[in-house]
């Protein structure tokens, strides 16, 4: 089981928003980081075959997805950052509406529905309408409905906004499981919600692919570039617009422990900290657009 992009390119009319794409993904649970903008949602679009690539084409099993129609809408789910409901429908309503669309059998749409429910923690609100429930709870039944047909591949743009922490947990303790034999995809800002669960990653800035591994081969890219050391608490401020800080920690005696992103130690006392994948995040993702632009090229 595969799905591959192949040379996939997207432009529109003042923007290259996905350019030469090259991407194999297999079982396992991925993950599609990439600042706002960086181009993560239209790739996502055109894997949903809701978009049209300018060039290129995405495959499933060898397959162009366009000549697999209908046979490849049945085993794909897809969540995008904001889905479609009517305000009357109920989250029992909008489940079963959703699960007919998708061609599930009643008395099998009814089970799934009542499995999914209990699994994203919704059976006490299930005849509340949808639009009265909190962002959190509007998140996970859109979670719900992307898992409806049991997709061997599915999708997911930003799936945890709204999430509390512990929902947080819960969604990707059950992403894990369900990811065995199946291709899923997260698209992220939020490193920690695929840090520890994806087999693998691929990094997208600015429309291209920057780099794809595991975790641990893409943190070898800043080894050496993170670095740790405490300082009094009166030199934060100084430090703070000079160096890429990743954390700040207030330690007993007026003392600040400081984790930061450099070619060099740049504080006296700093020692070389084991890279973790959200330095990597930090380190192709600066604030400072210069400085942006030179850490791009470096990867590349």
């Amino acid at each position: 089981m595969e799905l591959v992009l192949d040379h996939v390119t997207k432009r529109f009319r003042d923007k290259t928003a996905a350019e030469d794409i090259c991407l194999k993904l297999t079982p396992g649970v991925w993950g599609l980081l990439g600042a706002n903008g960086a181009g993560k949602t239209t790739l996502m679009r055109i894997i949903a075959g809701i978009l049209p690539p300018t060039s290129g084409d995405v495959l499933y099993g060898g397959v162009p997805i366009g000549k697999l129609g209908e046979q490849y809408r049945n085993i794909f789910g897809y969540l995008p950052q904001e889905f479609g409901y009517d305000r009357e429908f109920t989250v029992e309503d909008y489940l079963t509406y959703t699960a007919a669309l998708k061609g599930l059998p009643e008395q099998q749409g009814r089970r799934r529905i009542r499995e999914l429910l209990e699994q994203v923690s919704l059976s006490d609100v299930r005849k509340k309408k949808i639009e009265k429930l909190s962002g959190g709870m509007r998140r996970r039944v859109g979670i719900a409905q992307a898992l409806l047909n049991d997709p061997e591949v599915l999708i997911l743009d930003e799936p945890t906004g709204g999430l509390d922490p512990g929902e947080r947990v819960r969604f990707r303790n059950l992403l894990s499981e369900f990811a065995q034999n199946r291709i899923v995809l997260i698209s992220t800002h939020i490193v920690s919600d695929v840090e520890y669960i994806a087999a693998c990653h691929a990094v997208i800035k600015n429309g291209k692919l920057l780099a794809t591994g595991t975790t641990e081969e893409l943190v070898r890219l800043v080894d050496s570039k993170v670095w740790s050391c405490a300082i009094p608490a009166e030199d934060v401020p100084k430090y703070e617009g000079r160096l890429s800080i990743v954390s700040l920690r207030n330690e007993s005696g007026g003392g600040v422990s400081i984790r930061y992103l450099a070619e060099n130690a740049s504080i006296t006392g700093s020692v070389s900290a084991v890279p973790r994948l959200e330095d990597l995040y930090l380190w192709l993702f600066p604030q400072n657009s210069g400085e942006n632009e030179r850490r791009n090229q470096a990867i590349c």
